[in-house]
């Protein structure tokens, strides 16, 4: 969710949502840099301002006050105004209890090598952010959960020396403990997972921090699979459920993140020119991984038939985002951003689907090397080296995602009969009938005509 503005009351944070994931900031309109961090489960208030030294500022920091559940807005507020002060002043509020010696200015300039393990945590997570997942290409939703973990996790230590942390691994141990209380076990590993590397990267340029990584004394939680595919006896039922959907965009949606087993972040970004007809592939510029894993997924003629009715749909529908997205919706974006439905009116959707493609690519005799290829997953063993993915695409790779997608609809002959739904959605012509008033850019309607006309008679 988006920061907000309002005048913090009691009741006003009271009021306030909790964010579908992550967390979000709620500012006073009262007094500046005093906001609430509010996440799934708890609410913190919170304080940042610019320690200035010499008239210069030094860097902006963020302190905790406390949680909103445990102190009244009044008593927040009170302390905020003598935190601000204190900071204005170059000191830091807590210096006291972080052991600097009764307010003397703190030095908090971003060098990584600091001495005697100085360097902050604020300061590592940047200079790993910077170097390390930038550097590398590291997607943009990859960085945004290590930013989460960090400055919502882990708020109340972005300005505590790393050294700290290294002496005193209790503290991580019970950090640890008190996260699987408040957000749940995998929450709680996750963010040991992202100090645990930034704590590493860091003793890179600062020998002088313990040489045990402090996370390393965590009793880790328990982490299962969860298992929420279906087989090919399941589909008959949830495709009716989706043929159900009031939205047309995002039923085709779901249905082609089951057709292509792709990560449904991945596919929420396509844009027509990631689509090629001709070639029937689409392309995913940016999967998990970041840029460098980018890949192309060969089509199936249910799949290209999808596509086509998402765009059909879109331009009806979203006039102005369909010129931008495959998937357009009325969002910031302009695209598909929340795939969650009622489990209650959609069973299964995103990372379910994600299983069961590699479900049914097995009861489709597909070999579990080719189910990786087409999934981008990474091959382990040597051999993998000398394989060239694209090589396969026009022509094996298809082959196979062909019968994944046969496979799929196998069992639904006797439903277009059956349920008008799915007959209105799936059966024979539906493809040309909606809607009407849509037509197809030129650029994906006359790239290949006869290719096109081929795949919608063999559909039909």
């Amino acid at each position: 969710m988006a920061d907000v503005r309002i005048l913090l009351t009691d009741k006003a944070i009271a009021r306030l949502l909790p964010p579908v994931e992550g967390w979000y900031l709620a500012r006073d309109t009262e007094l500046k840099g005093f906001f609430v961090v509010v996440g799934r489960r708890k609410r913190t208030f919170t304080v940042q301002g610019d320690l200035r030294q010499g008239g210069k500022r030094a860097s902006s920091i963020r302190v905790a006050i406390g949680d909103a559940s445990e102190i009244s807005t009044r008593t927040a507020r009170a302390t905020a105004k003598d935190y601000l002060a204190q900071i204005s002043r170059g000191q830091h509020p807590k210096a006291e209890k972080r052991g600097s010696g009764g307010g003397e200015p703190v030095t908090t300039e971003g060098d990584a090598t600091a001495p005697s393990g100085a360097i902050t945590l604020r300061q590592a997570w940047e200079r790993y952010r910077d170097a390390h997942m930038v550097r590398k290409g590291r997607s943009e939703r990859t960085i945004e959960s290590y930013r989460d973990h960090v400055e919502r996790i882990f708020i109340e230590w972005l300005d505590l020396p790393l050294g700290e942390l290294g002496l005193d691994p209790a503290k991580v141990v019970t950090k640890h403990d008190d996260v699987t209380k408040e957000n749940g076990p995998y929450i709680a590993n996750g963010s040991m997972r992202t100090l645990r590397a930034i704590y590493n990267h860091a003793r890179k340029a600062n020998r002088s921090l313990p040489a045990d990584n402090p996370v390393n004394a965590v009793d880790w939680n328990g982490e299962n699979r969860r298992d929420t595919g279906m087989g090919t006896g399941d589909l008959k039922g949830w495709l009716a459920e989706l043929a159900a959907l009031d939205n047309p965009i995002r039923r085709e949606f779901h249905l082609f993140t089951l057709l292509s087993g792709c990560r449904p972040t991945a596919l929420q970004e396509i844009q027509p020119r990631h689509v090629n007809f001709r070639r029937r592939m689409v392309h995913i510029p940016k999967p998990k991984g970041g840029a460098k894993r980018a890949f192309d997924i060969p089509l199936s003629r249910e799949m290209v038939l999808c596509l086509l009715r998402a765009i059909r749909f879109g331009r009806q529908m979203y006039p102005s985002q369909a010129a931008e997205w495959i998937f357009p919706a009325d969002s910031a974006s302009g695209h598909i951003v929340e795939q969650k439905e009622d489990r209650a009116t959609l069973s299964k959707w995103g990372n379910d689907l994600r299983q069961s493609f590699r479900t049914i690519a097995t009861a489709a005799s597909v070999s579990e090397f080719d189910a990786k290829l087409l999934m981008n997953h990474a091959i382990p063993g040597v051999n993998a080296g000398y394989i060239t993915r694209h090589k396969l695409l026009e022509d094996h790779l298809r082959s196979q995602q062909q019968a994944i997608s046969s496979a799929v609809f196998a069992g639904l002959r006797g439903s277009t009969i059956e349920n008008p739904g799915i007959r209105g959605w799936l059966g024979r012509g539906a493809t040309r009938r909606a809607p009407r008033k849509a037509k197809l850019d030129q650029t994906e309607s006359n790239e290949c005509p006869a290719t096109m006309e081929a795949i919608r008679r063999e559909a039909a």
